[in-house]
C-alpha cells in the first residue's frame, strides 16, 4: 500500500478547497463592487422578495372578496399607448348608475416592486360598499428615477379628471389612498395639490383643484426621510437599495429628492381629512406613521388614527391591513369604510 496516497489525497482537497474560497472570495469582491456602483443588482433582488410577498397577500384578500357584485376594467390606459407603466383599474358596484365618490390607490412596493394587482382584491371590496376605486400603476425605480412616478402619478389624476365621465368618477369628491411607498406617494399627491408653494419647488403643476380632494388614506407609510437614517440592520440596507434606486443617487438624503419626499415637512391646514394607520411590529409606525399623525393635528387636519398598543397581540407587521384573515385587518378595514362614509359617503353624488 501507498503510504503517500492519503497525504497526497489531503493536498489536493486542501488545494480544492483553497481554489473554492479564492472563487466565493472574488464573488463576493465583485457583488460588493458592483453593489458600490449601482444599485440594480440589490434592487432586483429585494423586487423578487417583494413581488412573491405581494401575490401571497393579493391571494389572502381574495378569500374575503363582498358577496356583492363589481363590475372592473383592467388594464386602461392613462400614458402611451401600449406603456405598461402608465395602466389603471377601475371598479364599481354592478349596475350603479352616474357618478360615484371615489378612491384612487397607489399601490406600495418600496417604490421599485409592486402593481395595482396586489390592490385590487381590495379596491373590489372598497368598490362593493358604494365607491368607484382606481387603482394606479407607475414607473418603478430603477427604470424610472424620482421624480417620474410623482409626475406620472399627477398626469393619471388628470386623465381620470378629463374622463370622470365615462369612468364613473365623480371628480368632486376624490379621497387619495396608498399603502407603504404608495401612502409616501398618495401623500406627496395631496402636498402637490394643496401647497401652492411644494408644487412650484417640484416644478409640477397640480393636476386637480384641492377643493377636489375629499380625503387621504394612508397606510404604513414613509413621510420623513431623514428619520430613515435611524433605521438599521437588513431594513435599513433595503431601503438604502430601494431609495438609491428610486432617486437615481446615493446622496438622496442631502439633495431635493429627500427634501421633497418628506411630505411631513410642507403638510399645511389645507391637507384633506386623513385616515392614518400603522401596525405595532411596524417599525415605521413609531417612525413615520404616528409622527405624521401629529403634524397633520398640529397643522388642524381632522385626522383618524387606527393604531395599536405596543404590547398588542398578535403583533401586526407592515401591511397588517391586507392580511384579512386577522380579525385586527377585519377591524382596520371596517374604520376605514366607517371613515369613507363620515368623509366623502356614497351620498355625496352631485
Amino acid at each position: 500500500m501507498n503510504q503517500d496516497a492519503p497525504t497526497r489525497h489531503g493536498r489536493r482537497g486542501l488545494r480544492i478547497a483553497g481554489y473554492t474560497l479564492l472563487v466565493l472570495t472574488g464573488l463576493i469582491i465583485v457583488v460588493l463592487v458592483v453593489g458600490a456602483i449601482t444599485p440594480w443588482p440589490s434592487a432586483m433582488l429585494i423586487r423578487s422578495v417583494f413581488e412573491r410577498g405581494g401575490d401571497e397577500t393579493a391571494a389572502e384578500m381574495e378569500r374575503h372578496q363582498p358577496s356583492a357584485p363589481v363590475e372592473e376594467q383592467l388594464g386602461l390606459e392613462y400614458g402611451a399607448a401600449g406603456d405598461e407603466t402608465t395602466t389603471f383599474d377601475v371598479f364599481r358596484p354592478q349596475g350603479a348608475e352616474g357618478p360615484l365618490p371615489t378612491i384612487v390607490w397607489v399601490h406600495g412596493g418600496a417604490w421599485i416592486s409592486g402593481s395595482s394587482a396586489n390592490v385590487d382584491p381590495y379596491l373590489r371590496i372598497l368598490a362593493a360598499e358604494g365607491y368607484t376605486t382606481v387603482g394606479l400603476n407607475y414607473e418603478l425605480g430603477p427604470e424610472g428615477t424620482y421624480p417620474t412616478a410623482v409626475v406620472q402619478l399627477n398626469e393619471a389624476l388628470a386623465y381620470l379628471d378629463d374622463n370622470a365621465a365615462d369612468l364613473g368618477i365623480d371628480p368632486d369628491h376624490i379621497v387619495l389612498a396608498g399603502d407603504s411607498a404608495g401612502a409616501q406617494l398618495a401623500s406627496q399627491l395631496a402636498v402637490l395639490t394643496t401647497n401652492d408653494r411644494y408644487a412650484r419647488l417640484m416644478g409640477i403643476d397640480p393636476a386637480l383643484e384641492s377643493s377636489q380632494l375629499s380625503g387621504v388614506i394612508l397606510n404604513c407609510g414613509v413621510y420623513d426621510m431623514p428619520a430613515m437614517a435611524e433605521l438599521d440592520g437588513i431594513v435599513a440596507w433595503g431601503f438604502q437599495i430601494a431609495l438609491w434606486a428610486y432617486t437615481g443617487t446615493k446622496s438622496w438624503s442631502a439633495g431635493y429628492e429627500g427634501a421633497t419626499m418628506s411630505t411631513i415637512d410642507f403638510v399645511t391646514a389645507d391637507f384633506p381629512p386623513t385616515y392614518i394607520s400603522g401596525g405595532n411590529a411596524d417599525g415605521l409606525t413609531w417612525l413615520q406613521s404616528i409622527p405624521m399623525s401629529q403634524r397633520l393635528r398640529d397643522a388642524g387636519v381632522p385626522v383618524t388614527e387606527k393604531f395599536w398598543a405596543a404590547d398588542h397581540s398578535p403583533a401586526l407587521p407592515h401591511e397588517y391591513q391586507f392580511h384579512l384573515d386577522l380579525p385586527d385587518a377585519q377591524d382596520a378595514l371596517q374604520t376605514t369604510i366607517d371613515w369613507l362614509g363620515e368623509t366623502v359617503g356614497t351620498d355625496a353624488q352631485p
